[in-house]
C-alpha cells in the first residue's frame, strides 16, 4: 500500500490541483484515481493558464476561436469541457460516497470577487452551462462573496471557497450547508 493510499484509508480526501488535455487524453488522471487513491480534483484560472501555455490547447483554442468565442468566454468554454471530462471519471467515487468525495471544481472569475451580484450570477451560469452533479463552484472568501456563497448555496449550487477565506466564511459555508442538507 503506497503513502496516498494509507491516508484514504484514514478518511484523508486527496484531491488533484491540476487539469490539462494531455492528463486527460492519456489516462493519467484515472491512473491518479486507482493508483494513488486520488478522490477529487480542484482546478482555477491559474491552473488552466499553465495548462493552455503548455501548448496543449493551441488546436482548441484556434477552432473555438474562429467559431466566435473570444477571452474569457474562450477560457471557461475550455475550462467546462475538460471539467466535464473530469467529473465523469470522478463520479463512481461520487455516488459510491453519496457526494462525500468524488468532487471537481471550477472558479468564478476572480475579477468578481469584490462584485457579489456578479459573482452569484456567474456561478449560478457556470454551475448550470456546466450540467454537472459533482461539480462545485469555487467562491472567493472576500467580504463581498460571504453573502455570494451564501445566495449561491442556497439556491442549490454547490460552493468551495478558495483560498484567503476568513473564518467567517468558513463558519458560513457550514451552516448554510446544514441548513441546506436539513
Amino acid at each position: 500500500m503506497n503513502i496516498t493510499q494509507a491516508l484514504h484509508e484514514q478518511g484523508q480526501s486527496i484531491w488533484l490541483d491540476n487539469i490539462t488535455y494531455s492528463m486527460l487524453d492519456t489516462g493519467q488522471i484515472q491512473h491518479y484515481i486507482d493508483q494513488y487513491s486520488v478522490t477529487g480534483l480542484t482546478s482555477n484560472p491559474s491552473i488552466f493558464d499553465k495548462a493552455i501555455g503548455s501548448g496543449d490547447y493551441d488546436d482548441a483554442i484556434r477552432a473555438k476561436a474562429a467559431r466566435g468565442p473570444k477571452g474569457e468566454e474562450l477560457f471557461f468554454e475550455l475550462a467546462i469541457e475538460n471539467l466535464q471530462r473530469a467529473a465523469d471519471l470522478f463520479l463512481p467515487i461520487h455516488e459510491r460516497t453519496d457526494g462525500v468525495d468524488g468532487w471537481v471544481s471550477l472558479e468564478v472569475s476572480p475579477l468578481l470577487a469584490y462584485d457579489t451580484q456578479r459573482t452569484v450570477a456567474a456561478a449560478k451560469a457556470l454551475y448550470a452551462r456546466a450540467d454537472l452533479r459533482n461539480l462545485f463552484i469555487k467562491i472567493p472568501g472576500t467580504p463581498e462573496g460571504l453573502p455570494a456563497i451564501e445566495e449561491v448555496i442556497a439556491s442549490g449550487v454547490p460552493v468551495n471557497v478558495t483560498s484567503g477565506a476568513s473564518s467567517s466564511a468558513t463558519c458560513l459555508l457550514s451552516r448554510s450547508s446544514r441548513s441546506s442538507r436539513a
